[in-house]
């Protein structure tokens, strides 16, 4: 990428712990009900997806790209209460993993279906993260969860699937691919010609075990990736409830 001198292994060592923020809160959430997907993939294939200023974040020699689906609750701003009805939905992302020149390990999302038109056109306006509105369900019973949703705004209509999960035993030593996949506090995006870092902070994830037990997905080709679903991921986790805090958007140099 012209002029950006990014290398992947600026940090290798990744902890689940943040470092604290600094400055205003922008915003708060909660995840739940959280699936994590991961597929192994080349570099070079994820690269030209990236937004200027970062390259694909390596571990191994190979970068993964996820498919996660879960459960937004008490979203609000700042300090402030949560934001009732708009504030609780369900959303399933596609998501590349990112570093920047300033050693800054992140996520940059492909896609971000959601239930609710008005935070899909709100998040695509305030922060240009790619969000879609889909038709989305969430049923858990007992130890497996499903999840289901198809795209209704933009194209292409119809894109989602189904995804089936059985939630396992809590990792008590999560491994060093469970880190990488997992302790991402923060997201690169693009908006208004310049590359952000948007960091945020949340306790370590309670991670579990899971089993794929059904997969239908047509989201990952969607976001520029045929095929990756035909074969087996590399790894399938869930994770318990977690409340994460996002801080100001920070520019990437270039």
């Amino acid at each position: 990428m012209a002029g950006a001198q990014v290398h992947s292994d600026l940090v290798t060592t990744f902890s689940p712990h943040p470092a604290p923020l600094a400055g205003p809160r922008l915003m708060r959430q909660v995840w739940a009900d959280l699936t994590f997907v991961h597929w192994a993939v080349d570099p070079d294939r994820v690269a030209h997806l990236l937004p200027r200023g970062t390259v694909p974040d390596e571990l191994g020699g190979a970068t993964y790209v996820g498919l996660i689906p879960f459960r937004m609750q008490q979203a609000g701003f700042g300090r402030g209460p949560a934001i009732p009805y708009l504030g609780d939905f369900a959303e399933t992302n596609v998501r590349l993993y990112s570093v920047d020149g300033q050693g800054r390990h992140g996520v940059v999302f492909r896609s971000l279906e959601t239930s609710r038109l008005v935070a899909a056109v709100g998040a695509r306006l305030a922060f240009a993260t790619p969000y879609t509105w889909a038709r989305m369900r969430i049923d858990r019973r007992d130890d497996v969860v499903d999840y289901t949703t198809r795209r209704r705004w933009p194209g292409p209509r119809g894109a989602g699937g189904r995804l089936t999960a059985r939630i396992g035993d809590r990792i008590t030593d999560p491994s060093e691919l469970d880190l990488f996949l997992t302790a991402r506090f923060g997201l690169h995006t693009r908006w208004a010609g310049q590359t952000l870092w948007i960091p945020n902070h949340h306790e370590p994830w309670p991670l579990r075990q899971a089993d794929l037990l059904h997969l239908d997905d047509s989201l990952v080709a969607a976001a520029g990736l045929p095929g990756l679903v035909d074969v087996a991921p590399a790894s399938v986790l869930h994770a318990d409830p977690v409340r994460t805090v996002f801080g100001l958007p920070q520019r990437v140099r270039t």
